[in-house]
């Protein structure tokens, strides 16, 4: 039974370096030694040593888990992802997304642990042959959607930047200041003739000032209170399904006018009873609206039957 990767039996699995024994750094799903890689494929490619499958050194990485059928498995479905990479909105109903979910776990867990591998593989083929444009389409619309974020990410740092070093400007300015208060002192103690206790005590109120406008110009500096997707900071995002409220639907009434008036004809039965005979019939820009004869005709004739009896009572 072949593996995904590189095309490796099961016995090549080993749990370490065959050659050295030395610390093993699992790359392909073959466990080496990062030593032993660079001494097997000097040229780039090679033989495994104990069933003789040609390898290349490309296909080696090294392992992000701990648990190497995780790292297999993280590998597996990144290429399978590419293939079945469609989206919600490609299937008429969730139902159909959620069959085409599963079956893309089915053909991870199949090629994770070595079952049925070679009919997956067919499976999959057959797949990326009978939908091909829509994976070149769906391919291209994922890469937009990285670019984007990648653009609002990189508009992020950029603002971070910029807030970074204005905080750093400001805590020079305030470092500066303190420091010409400091000298201002020294000065004062110098050359004044007032009691050093006295310009002691002028110090600590120009001191406390200036603390207390250092602390009002940070509070006016707006930290950031979004992410880049747009939801505020420290706010719990709720993943739970929106609650289903019964409502009673709505029902549509006829309206019912009372004109105090004969009986008025129906407006498709204006023309065959012959009340659009002296309409001016409608323009083709009129027409253009919505507007009809028989719409104006309708109204003028509720004008003139409206009101001609008298209420009841």
């Amino acid at each position: 039974m072949r593996e995904e990767q590189a095309g490796l039996r099961r016995e090549c699995l080993v749990s370490s370096c065959q050659s050295c024994n030395f610390q093993r750094i699992p790359v392909a799903h073959l466990y080496r030694c990062e030593n032993c890689v660079e001494m097997l494929f000097v040229r780039g490619s090679g033989n495994c040593v104990q069933c003789d499958t040609p390898l290349r050194k490309s296909n080696f990485r090294v392992q992000l888990f701990e648990d190497p059928t995780v790292d297999k498995e993280v590998e597996i479905r990144k290429k399978v992802l590419k293939i079945y990479n469609k989206r919600e909105f490609d299937f008429p109903s969730l139902r159909e997304y959620n069959d085409y979910l599963e079956q893309v776990e089915d053909i991870v867990y199949n090629l994770t642990n070595n079952n049925d591998v070679e009919n997956t593989k067919l499976r999959m083929e057959q797949y990326q042959r009978e939908n091909r444009d829509l994976i070149q389409r769906n391919k291209a619309k994922l890469t937009r959607e990285q670019e984007e974020l990648e653009d609002l990410l990189l508009l992020e740092q950029q603002s971070n930047e910029q807030r970074r070093l204005e905080v750093l400007q400001e805590e020079q300015r305030q470092l500066q200041a303190k420091k010409k208060s400091k000298q201002a002192l020294l000065d004062e103690l110098e050359q004044s003739q007032l009691p050093a206790t006295i310009l002691l005590a002028q110090h600590k109120v120009r001191a406390a000032q200036l603390e207390t406008q250092i602390e009002q110009q940070k509070q006016a500096v707006k930290s950031t209170k979004l992410f880049s997707t747009g939801i505020h900071m420290r706010q719990t995002v709720s993943l739970q399904p929106m609650p289903r409220i019964d409502e009673v639907l709505y029902h549509y009434k006829p309206l019912q006018i009372e004109t105090y008036g004969p009986q008025m004809p129906e407006l498709d039965q204006l023309g065959r009873l012959g009340y659009l005979n002296h309409v001016r019939a409608a323009l083709p820009q009129d027409t253009a609206g919505g507007y009809t004869s028989a719409m104006a005709c309708y109204r003028a004739i509720q004008d003139a039957f409206s009101g001609l009896f008298p209420p009841k009572g």
